[in-house]
C-alpha cells in the first residue's frame, strides 16, 4: 500500500503540477482568442437561451431523429452543474485563500473567464460528434468526439478517457463526497457516519437506478433551489460585513501581483503560490477541461451544438464567477481566514462569525445537498464511460455498483482512494484538451456559421481533423 501510495502521489503531482495548469489554461486561452472572445461577448445570450430551453419540444414538422435528446438544454446544464457544485465551491476556495492568500481569488477568476470557452468548445462538440446507443439514448462527450470527430486511429484516446473517467467517478464524484457529508453531519449535528452514508445510498439509489431523465429531473430542481438558498445566505453575511467588502476586493487585486505577509495564523503566500493555488482550486471548482461536463450536455434536447454550447458555458460563469465569488467574500470580509483554519472549516467559521449559532449549520445543509447532487451527476458521467468501454448491457451494473459504493465512502478512510480519484480525474484533462486542440477548427466553423446564419446540423461534413 506505502509502495501504491508513493506512486499515485508522484503521479498526482505531475497532473496536477504546473505543465498540467499550463496546459489547461493554454487550451483555454487559445479557444478563446480564437473564438474572439465571444463567450464573454454573448454572456447574455447564454443566459436567454437557458431561460428558453427549461422546456424543450420539437417544433411540429421539424422532428428529426437527430435533433432529438433525452433532456431538455436547461435542465442538461442543471445536471452538469449538480456534478460541479459541490466540495469546491466551501472547501476549494478556503484551500485556495488559505494556500495562496486573497490574490489566489483573481486568479479563480481568470480561470473561469478562460474556461468559458473551454466548456462551450466541450458542448458543441460533444452534440455535434453524440451518437445514438442501442437504446435510443443519445451519448457523447470526449470519448465520443475522439472517436467520431479524430477517427478510428485516435479510439485508443478516447478510451483511455472513458477508463480514467469511469474510475475517477467512484472517488471524486461518490466516495469522497458521501464521506465529506458524513463528517459535516457528524461534526455539526452528531449523526453517526453509517446513518448519513445509509441515507445517501437510498436517496441517490432512487435517482441514479432512474437513469437521466430521472436525474435531470432531480437536477433541474434541487441545484437552483439550493444554489440561490446558498447566494443569499452569502448575501446576508456580506450585508452584515458591508464594510469589509471594499477592503476584500482590493485585497483580491492587490495580493494578485504582490506577495502576502504572513499575518496571524496565515503563514503567507508568495505571487506564485496565489496563482498556484487559485486557477488549480478554479479549474477543481468548475471543471473546465477535464472532459466530464459535456457528457450531460451531449443527452440535451437541440439541433444546434452552439446552442448548447452557448449554455454549458454558464456552468463555469454560475460555478466559480458566482458561488465561488460569494464564498471568497464571507471568508475575506471575516478575520478568521488568518488564524489558520482551512477547507470547509474555514468557510463554516466564516459564515458562522457573522450568522451566530447558524452559519455553521447553513454550511453543512448546503456542503451535504451539493455533494448529494455531485454522487447524481457523476454516476452519469462514470455510466457513459463504462458503457463506451463495455457496452449497453454494462449500464445497470454500473449503476448498483455506484449506489453500494456511497456508505462504504462514508464510513471508511479515504486517503489513498482521494489520491487515486484526484489522479484519474486530472488524467481525464489529457485525452480531452488534446481532442479540443485538434478539433478546434470544427469549433470556429461551427460558430462562425451560426452567427452567420448559416446553421450546420449534425450530419453536414466538418471533420477537418479525420482520417
Amino acid at each position: 500500500m506505502e509502495t501504491l501510495n508513493n506512486l499515485f502521489g508522484a503521479i498526482n503531482s505531475v497532473v496536477w503540477g504546473p505543465l498540467m495548469l499550463i496546459l489547461l489554461l493554454g487550451v483555454g486561452f487559445y479557444l478563446q482568442v480564437g473564438l474572439k472572445l465571444m463567450p464573454i461577448r454573448k454572456l447574455g445570450m447564454g443566459f436567454r437561451l437557458m431561460w428558453q430551453g427549461r422546456d424543450a419540444k420539437p417544433v411540429p414538422g421539424e422532428k428529426k431523429k437527430e435533433d432529438e435528446g433525452e433532456i431538455s438544454p436547461f435542465n442538461a446544464l442543471m445536471t452538469a452543474l449538480s456534478a460541479t457544485i459541490g466540495t469546491g465551491n466551501i472547501a476549494g476556495v478556503a484551500t485556495a485563500i488559505a494556500l495562496g492568500g486573497p490574490g489566489a481569488v483573481f486568479w479563480m477568476w481568470i480561470t473561469a473567464l478562460v474556461g468559458m470557452a473551454t466548456k462551450f468548445a466541450e458542448a458543441v462538440l460533444a452534440v455535434r460528434y453524440r451518437e445514438t446507443d442501442s437504446t435510443g439514448y443519445h451519448v457523447g462527450g470526449p470519448m465520443f468526439y475522439i472517436k467520431n470527430g479524430l477517427g478510428k486511429k485516435w479510439l485508443w484516446l478516447g478510451g483511455a478517457f472513458a477508463f480514467f473517467g469511469a474510475v475517477a467517478a467512484f472517488g471524486i464524484g461518490n466516495t469522497v463526497q458521501s464521506n465529506s457529508v458524513a463528517d459535516a453531519l457528524d461534526s455539526t449535528f452528531g449523526l453517526p457516519h453509517w446513518i448519513t452514508g445509509t441515507v445517501i445510498m437510498v436517496l441517490a439509489g432512487a435517482v441514479i437506478l432512474g437513469g437521466i431523465k430521472r436525474i435531470a429531473k432531480v437536477a433541474g430542481k434541487l441545484v437552483p433551489i439550493m444554489g440561490i438558498l446558498y447566494v443569499v445566505a452569502g448575501v446576508l453575511v456580506l450585508i452584515v460585513n458591508a464594510g469589509q467588502i471594499g477592503e476584500a476586493f482590493s485585497m483580491i487585486f492587490y495580493y494578485a501581483f504582490n506577495p502576502h505577509a504572513a499575518a496571524g495564523g496565515f503563514a503567507g503566500a508568495a505571487v506564485m503560490a496565489a496563482i498556484r493555488f487559485g486557477v488549480a482550486r478554479g479549474i477543481f471548482s468548475n471543471e473546465a477541461g477535464l472532459g466530464s461536463a459535456p457528457i450531460a450536455h451531449a443527452a440535451a434536447k437541440t439541433k444546434n451544438p452552439v446552442r448548447q454550447g452557448l449554455i454549458a458555458m454558464l456552468g463555469t460563469f454560475i460555478d466559480t464567477i458566482i458561488i465561488c465569488t460569494i464564498t471568497a467574500l464571507v471568508i475575506l470580509t471575516s478575520t478568521v481566514w488568518i488564524e489558520g483554519e482551512a477547507g470547509a472549516s474555514l468557510t463554516a467559521l466564516s459564515f458562522d462569525a457573522a450568522l451566530p449559532g447558524f452559519g455553521n449549520q447553513i454550511v453543512s445543509v448546503a456542503l451535504a445537498v451539493f455533494a448529494f447532487t455531485t454522487i447524481l451527476g457523476w454516476s452519469f458521467y462514470g455510466e457513459k464511460c463504462f458503457q463506451f468501454l463495455f457496452g449497453t448491457r454494462s449500464i445497470m451494473l454500473y449503476r448498483v455498483l455506484f449506489v453500494l459504493a456511497i456508505p462504504l465512502g462514508a464510513m471508511a478512510n479515504l486517503g489513498f482512494i482521494w489520491l487515486m480519484a484526484d489522479t484519474f480525474n486530472a488524467m481525464m484533462a489529457i485525452p480531452n484538451l488534446i481532442a479540443l486542440a485538434l478539433l478546434s477548427p470544427v469549433v470556429f466553423k461551427l460558430t462562425r456559421d451560426y452567427f452567420d446564419g448559416k446553421e450546420v446540423l449534425p450530419g453536414e461534413d466538418l471533420d477537418h481533423n479525420k482520417g
